[in-house]
Protein backbone atom coordinates (compact mmCIF):
# COMPACT_ATOMS: atom_id res chain seq x y z
CA UNK A 1 0.00 0.00 0.00
CA UNK A 2 1.36 3.33 -1.20
CA UNK A 3 0.67 5.35 1.76
CA UNK A 4 2.40 3.25 4.16
CA UNK A 5 6.04 4.16 3.95
CA UNK A 6 7.85 2.50 7.19
CA UNK A 7 6.66 -0.91 5.63
CA UNK A 8 10.15 -1.19 3.84
CA UNK A 9 13.02 -2.51 5.25
CA UNK A 10 14.89 0.20 5.79
CA UNK A 11 12.64 2.57 7.88
CA UNK A 12 12.43 -0.10 10.61
CA UNK A 13 14.81 -0.54 13.49
CA UNK A 14 15.67 -4.19 12.88
CA UNK A 15 16.64 -6.38 9.89
CA UNK A 16 13.15 -8.06 9.43
CA UNK A 17 13.25 -11.28 7.35
CA UNK A 18 11.15 -11.20 3.91
CA UNK A 19 8.65 -13.68 5.53
CA UNK A 20 8.14 -11.00 8.41
CA UNK A 21 8.25 -7.65 5.54
CA UNK A 22 5.95 -9.93 3.57
CA UNK A 23 3.21 -10.16 6.94
CA UNK A 24 3.45 -6.43 7.36
CA UNK A 25 2.86 -5.49 3.51
CA UNK A 26 -0.24 -8.33 3.95
CA UNK A 27 -1.13 -6.88 7.03
CA UNK A 28 -2.03 -3.45 5.51
CA UNK A 29 -3.36 -5.25 2.02
CA UNK A 30 -5.77 -7.45 4.46
CA UNK A 31 -6.86 -4.08 6.33
CA UNK A 32 -5.26 -6.18 9.44
CA UNK A 33 -6.33 -9.43 9.31
CA UNK A 34 -3.37 -10.77 10.87
CA UNK A 35 -4.59 -14.33 10.37
CA UNK A 36 -4.80 -14.15 7.06
CA UNK A 37 -1.83 -11.93 6.61
CA UNK A 38 0.57 -14.85 8.08
CA UNK A 39 -1.24 -17.10 5.51
CA UNK A 40 -0.41 -14.80 2.70
CA UNK A 41 3.18 -14.05 3.75
CA UNK A 42 3.82 -18.24 3.97
CA UNK A 43 3.63 -18.86 7.78
CA UNK A 44 2.38 -22.58 8.45
CA UNK A 45 2.25 -21.76 12.18
CA UNK A 46 -0.12 -19.85 14.32
CA UNK A 47 -0.19 -16.51 13.33
CA UNK A 48 -0.03 -15.65 17.16
CA UNK A 49 3.19 -16.50 17.34
CA UNK A 50 4.30 -14.05 13.88
CA UNK A 51 2.05 -10.93 15.99
CA UNK A 52 4.10 -11.33 19.18
CA UNK A 53 7.65 -11.37 16.91
CA UNK A 54 6.56 -8.03 15.27
CA UNK A 55 4.62 -6.03 17.81
CA UNK A 56 6.67 -2.86 17.87
CA UNK A 57 6.84 -2.85 14.33
CA UNK A 58 3.03 -3.50 14.13
CA UNK A 59 2.00 -0.82 16.71
CA UNK A 60 4.56 1.36 14.62
CA UNK A 61 2.54 0.37 11.24
CA UNK A 62 -0.58 0.95 13.49
CA UNK A 63 0.13 4.86 14.41
CA UNK A 64 0.70 5.53 10.54
CA UNK A 65 -2.00 4.11 9.65
CA UNK A 66 -3.84 6.48 12.25
CA UNK A 67 -1.33 9.43 11.24
CA UNK A 68 -2.52 8.89 7.40
CA UNK A 69 -5.86 8.81 8.26
CA UNK A 70 -6.11 11.83 10.45
CA UNK A 71 -6.51 14.63 7.68
CA UNK A 72 -9.47 12.24 6.44
CA UNK A 73 -11.05 12.83 10.26
CA UNK A 74 -10.39 16.05 10.67
CA UNK A 75 -12.20 16.96 7.38
CA UNK A 76 -15.15 14.63 8.58
CA UNK A 77 -15.58 17.06 11.86
CA UNK A 78 -15.23 20.20 9.49
CA UNK A 79 -18.25 18.26 7.49
CA UNK A 80 -20.37 17.44 9.53
CA UNK A 81 -20.03 20.96 11.47
CA UNK A 82 -20.72 22.93 8.05
CA UNK A 83 -23.67 20.71 6.55
CA UNK A 84 -27.00 22.06 6.33
CA UNK A 85 -28.57 18.58 5.94
CA UNK A 86 -29.04 15.83 8.14
CA UNK A 87 -26.12 13.33 8.13
CA UNK A 88 -26.20 9.79 8.60
CA UNK A 89 -25.25 8.48 11.55
CA UNK A 90 -23.19 12.48 12.55
CA UNK A 91 -22.93 11.65 16.03
CA UNK A 92 -20.86 8.14 15.48
CA UNK A 93 -18.86 9.63 12.86
CA UNK A 94 -17.97 12.67 14.78
CA UNK A 95 -17.07 10.32 18.00
CA UNK A 96 -14.81 7.91 15.22
CA UNK A 97 -12.69 11.24 13.83
CA UNK A 98 -12.38 12.83 17.67
CA UNK A 99 -11.22 9.67 18.51
CA UNK A 100 -8.51 9.21 15.69
CA UNK A 101 -7.30 12.88 16.20
CA UNK A 102 -7.04 12.28 20.29
CA UNK A 103 -5.09 9.43 19.40
CA UNK A 104 -2.52 11.16 16.67
CA UNK A 105 -2.22 14.26 19.45
CA UNK A 106 -4.58 16.33 17.71
CA UNK A 107 -7.29 16.71 20.67
CA UNK A 108 -8.98 19.54 22.72
CA UNK A 109 -6.43 21.68 24.54
CA UNK A 110 -7.76 22.28 28.45
CA UNK A 111 -5.41 25.36 29.24
CA UNK A 112 -5.94 27.37 32.81
CA UNK A 113 -4.93 31.06 33.05
CA UNK A 114 -2.66 31.44 36.16
CA UNK A 115 -1.30 34.63 35.33
CA UNK A 116 -1.12 37.03 38.24
CA UNK A 117 -0.93 41.11 38.02
CA UNK A 118 0.60 42.20 41.09
CA UNK A 119 -0.90 45.67 40.24
CA UNK A 120 -4.14 45.11 40.06
CA UNK A 121 -5.13 45.25 43.99
CA UNK A 122 -3.38 43.36 45.89
CA UNK A 123 -2.13 43.17 49.50
CA UNK A 124 -2.15 46.21 52.07
CA UNK A 125 -0.25 45.82 55.10
CA UNK A 126 -0.85 47.76 57.54
CA UNK A 127 1.20 48.73 60.17
CA UNK A 128 1.30 47.37 63.81
CA UNK A 129 -0.91 48.69 66.26
CA UNK A 130 0.46 50.85 69.28
CA UNK A 131 0.02 49.06 72.32
CA UNK A 132 -2.64 50.17 74.30
CA UNK A 133 -0.78 51.29 78.24
CA UNK A 134 -3.16 51.74 81.46
CA UNK A 135 -1.90 53.38 84.03
CA UNK A 136 -2.09 51.74 87.15
CA UNK A 137 -3.09 55.18 89.26
CA UNK A 138 -5.94 55.47 86.97
CA UNK A 139 -7.66 52.10 87.16
CA UNK A 140 -10.16 51.27 90.54
CA UNK A 141 -10.80 47.81 91.81
CA UNK A 142 -12.48 45.85 94.37
CA UNK A 143 -11.37 42.70 96.64
CA UNK A 144 -14.35 40.29 96.43
CA UNK A 145 -14.27 37.31 99.30
CA UNK A 146 -16.01 34.02 99.03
Amino acid sequence: MAILPSVNKTSTKRELTEKQQSFLNHLVDTQGDAKKAAELAGYSSHYHHVVKTLKSEILELTQEILANSAPKAAFKVVEIMESNKPVVQAANKLTAAQTLLDRVGVSKVDKIDVNHNMNSGGIFLMPDKAPVVIEAEDVSYEEVNN
